[in-house]
């Protein structure tokens, strides 16, 4: 059923739009390219799955879980940007990738390669409407995604946080000029940005309930599709591209098969940056986004 189809999209269109999320606030603040968000994802589902295993309630694991991918993701911000970022353009970002590796390889040593499947903590209850299948897990996803990216919107439009934020987007040196503490301001980027892709990999592991130390890198290679898609430092165009390659996944699926997924959605990203390299929406820093 297409309108079932398109159900489905946008509910793991979401997910990818929260980690596109988290990393145009490193690309449109910092006009760093964060490879660790990848591994923050896996560390949100991984460490959801190993808190739930233990016997914790499941507020509880998600709040432990998004405490370690906080704190991890201060760790990244400490090694890679506070040390290096005088530093040629390109070593905080190789720095980040090593990151990555370090936090599936450090999953691997200590949970192994095998998929690890999630109890059904919501269970396997569905809403159904006009003929649509919903499963209460995606439903419950779909509100937080929406409702966190708006929050983040408002507080980038209407704080003293979002007005820092943009002043470093757009000149850091006049920034500290004016006061602002840049590195208070860059950990609390890295923060947010950690808690944003660890909330979708939690999402992702009670969605699809399968969470292993790589999944991060199939979900970072498409949320970074998506970004490009709807224009590199505007959030809504991440938000819009997430939608966008959720649906192609989607529909490679039901009509060519799990084989042609990645055609479709590189081959998508190939073709729109064919036509329109900027992306579908202009891509800009947070400073000049409008958001």
């Amino acid at each position: 059923m297409f309108a079932q189809q398109v159900v489905n999209a946008i509910m793991l269109g979401s997910v990818y739009a929260m980690v596109a999320v988290a990393l145009t606030l490193s690309i449109g603040v910092l006009n760093f390219l964060n490879f660790s968000i990848p591994g923050l994802f896996m560390v949100g589902g991984m460490t959801l799955w190993a808190l739930a295993h233990a016997g914790f309630p499941l507020p509880l694991a998600t709040i432990g879980a998004l405490a370690i991918a906080a704190a991890a993701s201060l760790v990244v911000e400490r090694f890679t940007w506070r040390w290096m970022r005088t530093s040629s353009p390109f070593v905080p970002l190789v720095s980040s990738m090593a990151f990555l590796l370090l936090f599936e390889n450090l999953a691997l040593a200590y949970w192994g390669s095998d998929m690890r499947v999630m109890p059904a903590a919501l269970g396997s209850a569905n809403w159904r409407f006009a003929g649509l299948v919903i499963g209460i897990p995606q439903l419950v996803g779909l509100i937080c995604s929406a409702g966190l990216i708006a929050a983040l919107s408002l507080l980038l439009k209407h704080t003293r946080l979002g007005r820092a934020l943009r002043t470093i987007a757009e000149d850091s040196e006049t920034a500290l000029m004016l006061g602002v503490d840049i590195d208070r301001v860059v950990a609390i980027v890295f923060v947010v940005a950690g808690l944003f892709a660890a909330f979708a990999g939690i999402l992702f592991a009670l969605n699809y309930r399968q969470v292993h130390p790589f999944m991060g890198e199939a979900v970072g290679l498409k949320a970074i599709s998506a970004m490009i898609v709807g224009g590199m430092g505007n959030i809504w165009g991440s938000i819009a591209g997430g939608l966008i390659i959720g649906l192609a996944e989607v529909f490679a699926i039901s009509y060519f098969g799990a084989d042609f997924v990645d055609i479709a959605v590189f081959g998508l990203l190939l073709l729109i940056l064919f036509v329109r390299p900027t992306g579908l929406f202009r891509g800009m820093q947070i400073a000049r986004a409008g958001i």
